[in-house]
């Protein structure tokens, strides 16, 4: 196995790689894997120094978390945390985010992964009053009493969202959209997470594969990847797909990034590049649907820190094509 640089996980206290593997495409959102190509992928994660699986309950309904409970049976070799995610399962209303709900997403949790113990439960994009609420803090607070989980995060929409959920004590790490079209956060929410010892997860880091430099405007995706069905935020919250942003502007903006790809980088390692080296990131988790794909991603670990002039060249691109567009919004 390749070693890859590790940071500590916020309040979790374990430490994961810089780059992990994001299991969503796992599950067939993103067009149907079979099981033996999922093995493949992670099987490439692992062997170049990856040491952190993200998932959710709902990934496939299920099936990502079961395919990485199958694959983990068979390597005790490989050291992962594996963090998942509950709450979508339900409607999305406050009230269903009680300790009975969280028992049930659990106990199913438990079973697709095989483990008595969940590494990482992060609550799945909520909505924005059970950041807020007492009780469930409380019945989080529960699950750890109760040996169901080890440590419990947030995965959160907004900046003011990750900031209320940093200010809690319990929680271990915050996961965000964070890439060089998703600058917002660098403003407060990554000081205020770095100076409570959160961790902070960055995900849609490519955003959706825009930063990847591989698409045109007339790439046409299948009628089952959710960069065809969701680009208006029709299924789920629109800043999952594209990070929100116009698919012709993004096509734009991302020709201009390919052009920052430092000699012998991809303009996807180069943007995975630039989010290890912000201040507070613990980790990035970008999903791969190839063994080539899980590689190149960790390889990206590896790659000299991007210079001041590129750094203020995303900056530039940032504000001239994409803030007008969205920034407010975020």
């Amino acid at each position: 196995m390749i070693l890859m640089e590790q940071r500590t996980l916020g309040r979790t206290g374990r430490d994961v790689s810089v780059v992990g593997q994001g299991t969503w495409q796992l599950g067939g959102d993103w067009g149907e894997v079979e099981e033996k190509d999922a093995f493949d992928v992670l099987d490439a994660a692992v062997d170049s120094g990856v040491t952190f699986f993200d998932t959710a309950d709902v990934y496939g309904d299920g099936r990502s978390e079961q395919l990485i409970g199958r694959y983990l049976k068979n390597r005790p070799d490989a050291d992962i945390l594996v963090a998942t995610k509950m709450g979508r399962r339900a409607d999305q209303l406050p009230e269903n985010y009680v300790l009975d709900n969280f028992r049930t997403w659990n106990d199913r949790s438990r079973a697709n992964l095989g483990t008595d113990t969940l590494d990482l439960v992060q609550l799945h994009c909520p909505p924005t009053a059970v950041y807020s609420s007492d009780a469930v803090y409380d019945a989080l607070d529960t699950l750890v009493d109760e040996e169901r989980i080890a440590a419990y995060a947030v995965s959160v929409e907004t900046c003011a969202e990750a900031l209320t959920a940093i200010a809690r004590p319990g929680v271990a790490s915050v996961q965000i959209i964070l890439n060089p079209f998703r600058l917002k956060p660098l403003d407060e929410v990554l000081p205020a997470a770095a100076a409570a010892g959160v961790g902070i997860i960055a995900r849609v880091p490519l955003a959706s594969g825009l930063l990847s430099g591989k698409y045109t405007k007339d790439t046409v995706f299948g009628p089952d990847d959710h960069r065809t069905y969701n680009r208006h935020g029709e299924a789920f919250d629109q800043g999952e797909t594209f990070s929100g942003i116009d698919y012709a502007t993004g096509i734009a903006a991302a020709a201009e990034f390919a052009a920052l790809a430092p000699e012998g980088a991809t303009p996807a390692q180069t943007a995975l590049r630039w989010i290890i080296q912000q201040p507070g990131v613990t980790s990035v988790i970008p999903g791969a649907r190839s063994v080539e794909q899980a590689r190149a991603n960790a390889a990206a670990a590896s790659l000299p820190p991007l210079p001041q002039s590129t750094l203020d060249a995303v900056r530039e691109l940032y504000d001239r094509s994409i803030r007008p567009e969205v920034h407010d919004r975020w």
